[in-house]
C-alpha cells in the first residue's frame, strides 16, 4: 500500500527513455480512448494488461494537471465548482478533457505537459441548471484533418475546438460556437437549460441532450429536453427528437389532457450510446416535471423514463422501451446503457444493458428492443393523492435479478441490535414506506433505492468478450413529502417539501449494509456472479459502538468503473481516505489498494502511449481539481530501458 502526498505545485516526472516491448505486450504500444466510455458502446473497457494482478500494487503516480479552474478559484472569491467528475479522452498521443468551469485543456498523455486551454465563458454566465458548476467531458470528432474537440457547456453553448490548436472552428455554426438554447420550439435560457455531459458523436452526426433545471415549480418555468443531431463539419441542425411527443405524433395520447404542450424536462442529462454500424444511438430519458406529482400530466408519459433508439442520421424512432410509467420517483434512466455481443441458450444476440436508480437491468434487443428475458408487469401502490393517478403496473425484469435491495420492510431496515431496530422503526413510523413504487405522499414516503441511485451516472462496465457486466451501485433512502403550494408558489397542485428528511437511528443509516457495493453480472445467463461491499465505510464505527465487526459495511459515493483484460478497478472516497482499487474480475477480491492525494471523482480510464500503460482520473473539487496519472514505475513494466 502507497500513501502519496504531493506538493500543490505538482510531482516531478518519472525519468522516460526508449522502452524495449516484452512479448506478450506486442501489438499494445499503443491503446486509446476515444468517447466517454472508452468507446461507442460505452464499455469502460480498454484491452490492455501491462499493469495487471501482479504489478498493480507498484503503481504509482506518473504526473499530475492542475486545471486552469485553480487559477479562477485562487483569484476569484465568486467562483465555486462541485466535484472534479471529468473523463479525459486520450486520441493521438494527447488528452482532451473539460474542467468543471467550462474551460477544455489538451495534455500531452505521456508527460502530462499542458498543450493548450481554451475557456468557453460557460462559468461567467451562470452556474449548471441544477447543482454547481460541474462537467463531466468533451468529445472526439475525426474531421480527416487535426481532429475536432466538441464540448457542450453549462450555458447552453455547443463549442467546436480544433484538437491541435485548441481554438475555435470558424467553419462550425457561428465561428466554432452553436447556441444550443435555440431550436428547442420553446424558450429557454441560461439556468433553465445547459449540459453537463459530453455530446455523442457517429458516423459524423453530432447528437446532443441536456441538463435542464428541475427545480422550479411553475410549469411553464422547463423547457422541453428534445434532443437534437447536428452536422460535425457545419453544425448545422439535421433533425430533433420530441422527447415529449408534439402535435399529431404518436405518444401525444400519453399525456391526457393535452399536457404535452406544457411538459418540460424529459431529457437526456447523461452519456449516450451508439452502435456505429447500425448508425444507431441510444438515448436514456428522464423525468418530466414536476419529478414528484404528475396531476398535471396523467397519462404513461412517453418518453419520459424510457430507453429510446434512434436512427442517428435522420433521427427516426426505431424503437422505445418505457422503464417507468408515469414517474413520480425521479427515476430517470442515469447512465449511459452497454452495448454487448451474448449469448442465450445458443442464441447470438446483439443485446443492449441499461442499469437504472432502482437497481434493475433492462437487458433489451438492441436492434428491436425486444427483452431478452422477460419484463412483467406487476401491480404497485397505488397514490392517495387528490388529483393524481399512479400507474397500475411497473415494469420488473425477471432476469438478472436487482443489484439493489428494493423498499423498506424487514428484509432492508437496520438490525444491528434489537435496539437500533426499535428505533429505526419508531423514527419512521408516521411515514409511508413499502415496496418498490410505493408513491410520494402528503405524510411522506421513504424511497429506497433513493433518487440518487442504485446505479448514478457512472455506468457499468462491460467485459465485451466475456459478456459480463460490473455495477458500481450505493443503497441510499430518499425522503419525499408533499405540500399544497401556498398561494402564487406554484400552478402544480403539489410540490414536494425540501425541507423534509428522517436519520436513522444514532446517526446510523436506516437500512441495512452495504451501502454500497460491486455486482458482477453474467449477461449471457442474467445470473449474478458475486457482489461485494465497496469500501469500509462506517465499519469501525460500528465495532467502537460495541456492535460485533460486520467486516467492510461500503461506503456512499457515486464511482465509475474501468475495466482491464484483468482487473477492475474503482475509485472511492472512502469515508475520508482517498483510495483507489483493483479487484480480481473473477472473484471480486481486492487485489491492491492506493492511497491517493485528493479524493477521485471521475470515473477512471485508461490507455497506452510509447508502449506504457496509464490510468488516469479527475480529482479533487473547487478549489483544488486535478488530473492524476498512475503507471508502474520502468523496473516493474516488465520492460527494459
Amino acid at each position: 500500500m502507497h500513501c502519496l502526498n504531493l506538493p500543490r505545485a505538482g510531482v516531478a516526472l518519472l525519468a522516460l527513455g526508449l522502452i524495449l516491448i516484452s512479448p506478450d505486450q506486442a501489438g499494445a504500444q499503443h491503446q486509446e480512448w476515444t468517447s466517454y466510455g472508452s468507446d461507442l458502446a460505452s464499455s469502460k473497457y480498454v484491452p490492455l494488461q501491462q499493469i495487471n494482478a501482479e504489478n498493480v500494487g507498484d503503481l504509482e503516480i506518473a504526473w499530475m494537471w492542475e486545471t486552469p479552474d485553480n487559477e479562477l478559484f485562487r483569484s476569484r472569491a465568486d467562483v465555486s465548482a462541485a466535484e472534479y467528475k471529468s473523463t479525459p479522452l486520450m486520441v493521438n498521443g494527447a488528452l482532451y478533457v473539460s474542467t468543471s468551469l467550462g474551460q477544455v485543456g489538451a495534455v500531452d498523455a505521456l508527460t502530462g505537459e499542458e498543450l493548450w486551454t481554451f475557456d468557453t465563458g460557460s462559468w461567467q454566465r451562470g452556474r449548471h441548471p441544477n447543482f454547481n458548476n460541474n462537467h463531466r467531458g468533451v468529445a472526439w470528432w475525426d474531421d480527416g484533418g487535426d481532429g475536432r474537440i466538441l464540448m457542450a457547456a453549462n450555458d447552453g453553448v455547443l463549442w467546436s475546438l480544433n484538437a491541435r490548436t485548441g481554438q475555435p472552428d470558424p467553419n462550425f455554426a457561428n465561428n466554432g460556437q452553436l447556441d444550443l438554447k435555440q431550436g428547442l420550439g420553446s424558450s429557454a435560457t441560461i439556468g433553465q437549460y445547459g449540459a453537463i455531459s459530453p455530446p455523442l458523436v457517429i458516423n459524423g452526426v453530432i447528437v446532443v441532450g441536456s441538463s435542464i433545471n428541475d427545480v422550479p415549480y411553475f410549469s411553464d418555468q422547463v423547457p422541453p429536453g428534445h434532443v437534437r443531431g447536428f452536422d460535425a463539419q457545419t453544425g448545422e441542425q439535421l433533425w430533433i427528437f420530441h422527447t415529449v411527443p408534439q402535435g399529431d405524433e404518436p405518444g401525444t395520447e400519453t399525456w391526457e389532457n393535452d399536457a404535452w404542450q406544457s411538459a418540460g424536462a424529459t431529457n437526456v442529462w447523461t452519456l449516450m450510446s451508439a452502435d456505429p454500424e447500425t448508425g444507431y444511438v441510444y438515448l436514456p430519458v428522464s423525468t418530466p416535471n414536476n419529478d414528484w406529482y404528475g396531476g398535471h400530466r396523467l397519462g404513461d408519459n412517453l418518453y419520459a423514463e424510457s430507453l429510446v433508439c434512434l436512427d442517428a442520421e435522420t433521427g427516426e424512432l426505431i424503437w422505445h422501451f418505457q422503464a417507468v410509467r408515469h414517474g413520480l420517483w425521479d427515476y430517470d434512466l442515469p447512465a449511459a446503457p452497454n452495448l454487448v455481443d451474448i449469448s442465450v441458450d445458443g442464441e447470438a444476440i446483439k443485446a443492449v444493458a441499461q442499469v437504472s436508480k432502482q437497481g434493475f437491468v433492462y437487458v433489451l434487443d438492441r436492434m428491436t428492443g425486444d427483452p431478452v428475458w422477460p419484463i412483467e408487469e406487476r401491480p404497485v401502490p397505488q397514490s392517495t393523492v387528490p388529483g393524481e393517478r399512479t400507474s397500475p403496473t411497473q415494469p420488473f425484469p425477471t432476469r438478472p435479478a436487482p443489484f439493489e435491495p428494493q423498499g423498506i420492510s424487514d428484509a432492508t431496515l437496520i438490525d444491528f441490535t434489537p435496539e437500533l431496530r426499535a428505533e429505526a422503526l419508531d423514527l419512521i413510523s408516521e411515514v409511508d414506506y413499502g415496496p418498490l413504487y410505493t408513491p410520494p405522499s402528503e405524510r411522506g414516503v421513504i424511497l429506497f433505492p433513493g433518487y440518487s441511485g442504485g446505479a448514478t451516472w457512472t455506468g457499468a462496465a462491460v467485459d465485451p468478450e466475456e459478456g459480463v457486466m460490473y455495477v458500481p451501485s450505493f443503497s441510499a433512502p430518499r425522503f419525499v413529502r408533499l405540500r399544497r403550494p401556498d398561494p402564487g408558489e406554484s400552478d402544480f397542485g403539489f410540490i414536494r417539501d425540501r425541507g423534509f428528511d428522517i436519520q436513522g437511528p444514532q446517526g446510523l443509516p436506516l437500512i441495512k449494509p452495504p451501502y454500497a457495493r460491486i455486482t458482477a453480472i453474467d449477461l449471457n445467463t442474467g445470473e449474478h456472479l458475486w457482489m461485494v461491499p465497496h469500501g469500509e465505510g462506517i465499519r469501525q464505527r460500528l465495532i467502537d459502538m460495541g456492535i460485533d465487526d460486520p467486516g467492510p459495511v461500503g461506503s456512499f459515493g457515486r464511482n465509475g468503473p474501468l475495466l482491464t483484460e484483468s482487473l477492475l478497478f474503482v475509485a472511492q472516497l472512502d469515508g475520508a481516505r482517498p483510495v483507489f482499487r483493483s479487484y480480481n474480475k473473477q472473484t471480486g477480491k481486492v487485489v491492491s489498494e492506493l492511497d491517493l492525494p485528493l479524493p477521485p471523482m471521475g470515473t477512471p480510464m485508461s490507455y497506452m502511449v510509447d508502449s506504457r500503460q496509464f490510468i488516469v482520473m479527475a480529482v479533487g473539487a473547487g478549489p483544488d481539481t486535478r488530473l492524476l496519472a498512475l503507471s508502474l514505475p520502468a523496473e516493474a513494466q516488465g520492460n527494459e530501458l
